[in-house]
Order: C-alpha cells, then structure tokens, then sequence
C-alpha cells in the first residue's frame, strides 16, 4: 500500500497516480519490456559474447568518452548562456533565445547534414582547418560538435529559471561585504546551481549517449573509429541480426539507466544537504 510523504489537501492521489502508472507502463515499461524478450532465445552465454565484442566495446567507450566531454563544455558555456540570458538586457535577447531552441525544433537529421556539410573538408569550415591538418568531419570530433549542438538547450532552459529566481541582492550584499567575484561565484551563485547542473549534466549525458541522426551523417560510422553505439546497433540491422541489436540496445540501456540513477542520487544528496544547511 502507498502513502503520501507528506499529507495534501488536494484530491485525486490514488486516481492520478493510477493514471500515471498506467501511462508510464504503455509508454515505457512495456517497450523496454519487450526488448528485454526478444533476446531470451540467445542465451546468456551468446548475449555475453555479443556485448563484448571489439567493435562494440570501442563503440561504447567512445560514445561514453564524447558524451562526457560535450555534457562537460555545454555545462560550462551553457551555464554562461543562462547567466547572460538572465542578468543582462540588450538588443537581440530574443534572438539569441530562439537560437538556443533551434536544436529542440530542427530535425536531429537536418542538424547532421548541416554539420557535415560545414565540417567536410570542402565545407566552409572544413576547408579552412584542412590546411592547418584540422579533420572535424568523419571523426570522433565532429562526433562531438554535433553532440554540443543537440544537447546544448538542456543546461541553458535547466538552469536559467533557478538563475531567474536568485536575486541580484545577494550578490550585491556579498560585495558590499567585501567578497571577490569568483568568492561571490564560488559561495553564492554556485551552491544554488548545482542541483541543476547535475540535472542538466544528466539529461545532457543521456540524450548524447542515445544521440543518432544528428551523428550518422558527420561520424562517418568507421569501426574503431568513429563509430557510436547506437551505429553499431543500425549496422547490425542492416544485417538483419535482430537479436544482436537488441541485446546491444539492451546492454546500453542498462549502462543508461546506472548512469542516471547515479545522478539523481547525488542531485537528491546535493539538494538534502542544501536544504539542511537552510
């Protein structure tokens, strides 16, 4: 039997959350589900052998590497972002808010070809690095840029309504007090961002881990090279091992939901800690 954490005066627990169970199962559950099924027929031994092969391995390190690092950067240039969005006024705010939502509006397939098409060693930019021995397209690089791109919004809308909600007065108390910048960043800005940032952190990670039409066109799917996991899983399609698919599509699941797990727990131990200190 469930109980509330807390009681509420607001009607209808049992029934929403019926609701949203039952919703929650259709939508996720029964297809993760499903996937889990469709691979009992290899046996635990072949499903072994499956997600230890070479070319998946190298796969799932590089997208974990990349991954990594385009969640990394976008922390840091997306927070700034936020910071800019929120503290200051100037001509072209709204653009530059429209420009943060482009790659949640484009087609993840038109951001690849796009990519590609700048970084290819023809393309405006491409050209332009290719003297200087620069390859950005059909390497672990462009892999990476085009990660940035997608998953770029995610810090900048997680983050930009708590920035809204910390008053300027704080800071401005801190430096009437004598606090440096970076003390004023450090001790006043910072611990009230971090339970976000882990957040964005986490949805950036995930949707990079999991990231294909905006990666297939500039990654060049090389074995070894610059290919993705959720490449290798297309590959295997296109050979019509279905369950060979599966069970990677599987064994990156559950390396996605460890992943993510860990992190809402240490948002959930940041945020207990903060709320204590208050």
């Amino acid at each position: 039997m469930l109980f509330l954490k807390s009681p509420t005066v607001l009607p209808g627990f049992k029934f929403s959350l019926a609701v949203s169970a039952f919703w929650l199962s259709i939508l996720v559950l029964l297809p993760f589900s499903m996937l889990a099924l469709s691979i009992t027929d290899m046996g635990l031994a072949e499903f072994w052998r499956t997600i230890t092969e070479e070319q998946v391995l190298a796969a799932l390190w590089l997208s974990l590497k990349v991954s990594f690092y385009a969640a990394a950067i976008n922390l840091v240039f997306g927070t700034l972002i936020a910071w800019v969005i929120v503290r200051y006024d100037f001509f072209g705010k709204s653009i530059i808010n429209a420009i943060v939502d482009l790659p949640f509006a484009l087609p993840t397939a038109v951001t690849g070809i796009t990519l590609a098409t700048l970084y290819a060693p023809n393309g405006w930019i491409g050209q332009l690095l290719a003297p200087m021995g620069i390859k950005v397209a059909f390497t672990p690089l462009g892999i990476l840029i085009a990660l940035i791109v997608v998953s770029l919004p995610f810090v900048v809308r997680t983050v930009q309504p708590v920035l809204e909600e910390l008053q300027p007065e704080l800071e401005e108390a801190a430096t009437t007090m004598g606090a440096s910048r970076f003390t004023i960043i450090r001790r006043v800005v910072l611990p009230e961002l971090v339970p976000a940032l882990i957040t964005s952190f986490g949805m950036m990670f995930a949707r990079a881990t999991g990231e294909y039409g905006s990666v297939v066109f500039i990654a060049g799917n090389i074995p070894m090279v610059s290919q993705i996991l959720p490449l290798v899983i297309t590959s295997k399609l296109d050979l019509f091992d279905v369950q060979g698919a599966s069970a990677v599509a599987l064994f990156m699941l559950l390396i996605s939901f460890v992943i993510l797990s860990v992190l809402n727990i240490a948002q959930w131990s940041v945020s207990r800690k903060i709320g204590a200190k208050v």
